[in-house]
């Protein structure tokens, strides 16, 4: 047996779609001193999110996490019995590390309202003035593109892994 044979397949980065504003909880009882602390990953957080929260099934929300169905449903498994554990015994939550990366939404769509034409536009880019394909200034939002921040699961300022 080679040494490779040994070692287990990298850990794949989970895919989060919201950084969330909070990342600590505890009981309202209880003294920051005497408190035991649960460390609930991001990828964990965001499995309750997607499940618990949005109420998606889980092969939606594993394809979003980049993840197979049977891997989502274990994240999701320990993120509850995590926050089982902290409700129970009173113990605080911490969301912090884990394996993921933020997903960034594709770019924002705009049509032309005298060609049809539509195009995409990097995020940050400012709002463009005129129609590439035509030049005409009457353009707004794709139809399919409105709402994308609006549902909850937009990027939120960090990025990367923590």
């Amino acid at each position: 047996m080679n040494m490779y044979s040994l070692m287990p397949r990298p850990r794949r980065h989970r895919h989060i779609r919201s950084s969330f504003d909070y990342d600590y909880w505890r009981p309202c009882a209880t003294c920051l001193q005497d408190i035991d602390v649960v460390v609930l990953k991001m990828e964990e957080m965001e499995s309750i999110r997607l499940k618990d929260h949005l109420g998606m099934d889980q092969r939606e929300a594993a394809e979003l996490m980049k993840v197979s169905q049977p891997t989502f449903h274990r994240i999701l498994a320990e993120a509850r019995k995590k926050i089982g554990c902290a409700l129970v015994c009173g113990k605080a939550i911490r969301i912090h590390g884990g394996t993921y990366e933020m997903a960034v939404p594709p770019g924002r769509k705009f049509r032309c309202y005298d060609c049809q034409h539509v195009w995409e536009v990097a995020h940050g880019t400012g709002r463009p003035q005129n129609c590439p394909n035509c030049g005409s200034v009457k353009i707004g939002r794709a139809e399919d593109d409105r709402g994308y921040a609006r549902a909850g699961s937009g990027v939120h300022g960090r990025h990367g892994m923590q």
